[in-house]
């Protein structure tokens, strides 16, 4: 007996080596497509490389529907900075359901005041927003 699953769906890292094909909308918002022939993923956000992105997480998606022993990578760090300086946090799977698989807060005041705005948003989203880690924060787990 094989130890692998097998299907006909192509496995995700067969799809990261595919040159998408793009499409820009009217909205400016950019599609990429992915074609194994006959599979194709496409993933929408605002810039080709993020476009891509969240094409090749649909393939994962798609791959885990086929195969449900397969460990879903999640394409963000637990916890991070983006290159706007938000702060994003993976909530406990608990949490997700009711507000979605991030949060993030922003710290737009000045000096002398505080206006941080706090928010959710799950993984499409942040792929469809093109979200970038510019820094991971490590949490400290050590009792030094």
């Amino acid at each position: 007996m094989p130890d692998k699953e097998s299907s006909a769906y192509p496995e995700p890292s067969d799809f990261e080596v595919m040159r998408p094909s793009y499409h820009e909308d009217e909205s400016g918002f950019v599609t990429a497509r992915i074609t194994i022939s006959p599979f194709t993923v496409e993933g929408e956000s605002q810039t080709k490389a993020g476009a891509r992105r969240a094409a090749l997480y649909e393939a994962r998606k798609t791959y885990a529907s086929y195969h449900p022993s397969y460990d879903e990578e999640n394409p963000f760090p637990e916890h991070f900075v983006d290159r706007q300086g938000a702060e994003w946090e993976l909530l406990p799977p608990f949490e997700r359901s009711t507000y979605g698989d991030y949060r993030f807060t922003n710290d737009y005041g000045e000096e002398d005041e505080e206006a941080v705005e706090e928010d959710y948003a799950d993984i499409e989203t942040m792929l469809m927003w093109d979200v970038r880690p510019a820094e991971v924060i490590e949490d400290d787990d050590s009792d030094s």
